[in-house]
């Protein structure tokens, strides 16, 4: 597992607070405008869900990178990469490799099939209600895990940069984080939440590019400079690793190992069942849009990854482990301390302000979507059985957005004191969609013979397999207490109900849903329709009637 505890309560502040905080309140201002702005086209359902289906490619392209690039992928692995070295970079090369995943089975596809949500697709050619009850579960949990990851994220950043100490004023900066998310989502909807991500990500991408080339400067632009400044100043760590060599979190035993590749399975294939990527395809008006779309983004995603192997790596070298550690926020601090070596409190303020704004976009499509789900697959399809008309269904949207704002909110104070790291709760949320979600995606694409039994089990075994697993792994209880804080990195303290050895349950829970769709279909009786198997297989292939879907 990632995670690093504070080796001594900080009460030391990261820059001036007054400076920090106005810069913070010119990102949420700005983005505030944007949504506001953005909101005056919100007509229809379709305005809502999907910003109109008139986004670009190149613009989705942006805002994939933008919805994409959370903050597991900028304070997360950077703080990974600057404690453990070579094993903290597998979170950026499992991150990107995952979007050809992305590209080559499902980006095209789903665009073509699917009008709102990932049910759309998954209920196309089998019995509604339970298979579009199943699919909003499965979203509604992999938004929450994802949630809890980027409110803790905003907790600990929040936490250094104003010098907020103790659980109660932590559990504040939560609260308000979330309450300012929700204002975004109730208001602004796809639309909005799509320009705040695209200045993000643009924003995010330029002052990485800052922080890597004034890292590089320091070393005279020379990579095995940096990389050998890193090694001395981990010599002299209380803890001293060898950054440059793999098994400095991974390899060290063979539950490790397990676990490595466990996390490995979840990383490469959750991307393309996160229902928040595949939300982001419904909003282009082609499928060559679509294409386009995934290319940006992998363009996008891989350079941001290699700015962040300079960063990681200079936080190391720079700032030190032990400064890192000791810092409120812990291993997430790295990028935000280094912003401050390199630049004083005007860069950090900067830096804090992307990586804020950044936690706010991403925030806002996971609600937007899991809410979506449940009014449009729960509420429209479900409880009203297709009759109800789209504006009460925004209205159900909007009310689901404060529950499972409030309900992230209570999940992240908990992992925020835990003191875990967002990038590593976030490849939990990949081992959810990986397990409930892509075994269906793949067998409903390209399987004539699947059934809604086998959709079912395949959705619902994956999703309380990767659960429970996650319930009884070190995860939530169990993990070994730190010496220097008395305290262990499970989110439960001071109880031990752990029986699963790995932290991210993927290599059980994964092929467990393949196999499980497989039978479910096997032992199933129902009989495929075959006019519903053409027209999904041609309609997913070409395009060809994928206006109708939109239009109905």
């Amino acid at each position: 597992m990632l995670f690093a505890a504070p080796a001594a309560p900080a009460t030391t502040t990261v820059g001036n607070p007054a400076v920090n905080i106005s810069i913070f309140g010119a990102f949420v201002l700005v983005t505030l405008a944007i949504t506001f702005k953005a909101s005056r086209n919100n007509k229809s359902a379709a305005d809502y869900y999907a910003a109109g289906r008139n986004i670009s490619g190149t613009q989705n392209g942006l805002a994939i990178a933008g919805d994409y690039l959370s903050a597991a992928s900028f304070l997360g692995i950077a703080g990974a990469i600057a404690i453990y070295g070579y094993d903290g970079f597998l979170y950026s090369v499992g991150f990107l490799v995952a979007w050809l995943v992305a590209l080559l089975l499902v980006a095209e596809l789903m665009r073509n099939t699917a009008r709102y949500t990932m049910a759309d697709v998954l209920a196309f050619r089998m019995r509604q209600r339970p298979v579009r009850t199943a699919a909003a579960t499965s979203t509604l949990v992999v938004s929450l895990f994802y949630l809890l990851a980027q409110m803790a994220g905003a907790g600990a950043l929040v936490t250094l940069l104003l010098g907020v100490t103790g659980e109660l004023a932590q559990a504040v900066v939560v609260i308000l984080v979330g309450a300012l998310m929700m204002v975004y989502v109730l208001v602004g909807g796809m639309r909005g939440t799509t320009y705040v991500q695209i200045i993000k990500a643009t924003l995010l991408i330029a002052g990485a590019a800052v922080m890597t080339v004034w890292v590089l400067g320091k070393y005279g632009f020379n990579l095995s400079a940096l990389l050998g400044g890193a090694v001395e100043t981990s010599a002299t760590q209380a803890t001293p690793r060898d950054v440059l060599s793999p098994g400095g979190q991974y390899g060290a035993t063979s539950i490790s190992k397990l676990d490595f590749i466990s996390l490995a399975l979840a990383l490469v294939f959750g991307t393309a069942g996160l229902p928040h990527v595949l939300m982001r395809f419904y909003t282009v008006p082609t499928a060559k849009d679509a294409r386009r779309s995934v290319v940006w983004a992998i363009w996008l995603i891989g350079i941001f990854y290699l700015f962040s192997l300079v960063i990681g790596y200079g936080a190391g070298a720079l700032v030190g482990a032990d400064t890192i550690l000791a810092a409120p926020g812990a291993v997430n601090a790295a990028a935000p301390l280094l912003a401050f070596e390199l630049g004083g409190t005007i860069l950090l303020g900067v830096i804090a302000g992307v990586a804020f704004a950044t936690i706010l976009a991403v925030v806002a499509g996971l609600t937007i979507t899991a809410s979506a789900s449940f009014a449009h697959d729960i509420y429209a399809s479900v409880i009203k059985k297709g009759q109800g008309n789209p504006e009460a269904e925004v209205k159900v949207a909007r009310i689901a957005a404060v529950v499972i704002g409030a309900i992230s909110i209570g999940l992240g104070i908990l992992a925020l004191q835990a003191g875990l790291n967002i990038a590593f709760l976030v490849a939990l949320a990949f081992a959810i969609a990986a397990s409930a979600n892509l075994p269906t995606i793949i067998y409903t694409l390209f399987w004539q013979r699947f059934t809604t039994q086998g959709a079912l089990w395949s959705i619902y075994g994956g999703l309380i397999a990767c659960v429970t697993l996650i319930l009884f792994s070190p995860v939530v209880s169990g993990a070994p207490v730190n010496p220097a804080t008395g305290k262990s990195p499970s989110l439960i303290q001071n109880v031990d109900f752990s029986w699963f050895p790995l932290n991210n349950p993927g290599l059980v829970s994964i092929p467990l849903s393949f196999f499980l769709g497989w039978l479910g279909t096997k032992l199933s009786k129902e009989q495929p329709d075959e006019l519903k198997n053409a027209e999904l297989e041609v309609r997913a292939l070409t395009g060809i009637g994928a206006e109708k879907a939109v239009a109905h």
